[in-house]
């Protein structure tokens, strides 16, 4: 069994990065483990510890930093973010895909570890729609949402850094370009290669 793959779903903050993610999850019978983040955030409503992120004091994140284990962390208005890497390097070794829900900044720190990863930028129909899903969480002050915006305008200029771009203007439509997007990967000759050259020295 070879290595699994690497899949990173990254945009820009309130473009519904965890609602298509969590449509993938609830909707298809997916071959691939979820590989959750960790934040210093505070925790929003409804959200659940190790089911949606897990959620560490700013010091204890630090610590990890130090020691090496995260794949990739990113400081976003004022909290870290960051993928555990001992959970990713063992579930693709044992041949099983990861996908990684993660911010933009992480996603390219995690291009120069492993440039080998699937790269997907979600992006929104238009700005005007992104203010507004920012605005509707309700949970942001309009200083937050104009840095949040101003992030976001950043942000897609670095869609040229990824391998294919979704736009978010429908969830059940963007995941199942999502969806497609892996399955086709993972019909790619180089990936297949040994097997079928197996196939024709056994024929010989």
């Amino acid at each position: 069994m070879g290595r699994g793959l690497l899949l990173v779903l990254s945009g820009p903050s309130g473009v519904g990065k965890g609602t298509v993610r969590k449509h993938i999850f609830d909707h298809y019978n997916n071959d691939f483990d979820y590989s959750i983040s960790m934040t210093t955030r505070d925790k929003r409503e409804g959200e659940v510890e190790g089911q949606d992120y897990y959620f560490r004091s700013r010091e204890a994140f630090e610590q990890l930093i130090e020691s090496g284990g995260l794949l990739e962390y990113a400081e976003y208005v004022g909290n870290y973010y960051g993928t555990p890497l001992e959970y990713v390097n063992e579930t693709l070794e044992a041949g099983r895909d990861v996908f990684l829900e993660i911010e933009v900044q992480g996603a390219l720190k995690v291009r120069n570890k492993m440039p080998e990863a699937i790269f997907i930028f979600l992006s929104p129909p238009n700005l005007g729609e992104l203010e507004n899903r920012i605005t509707g969480r309700g949970t942001d002050s309009s200083d937050m949402i104009k840095k949040r915006m101003k992030k976001a305008v950043d942000e897609l200029k670095l869609i040229q850094y990824y391998d294919y771009v979704v736009e978010n203007d429908d969830v059940d439509k963007a995941a199942q370009k999502i969806r497609h997007i892996i399955e086709s990967e993972h019909l790619k000759v180089s990936r297949n290669l040994g097997a079928y050259t197996k196939i024709i020295e056994e024929m010989n």
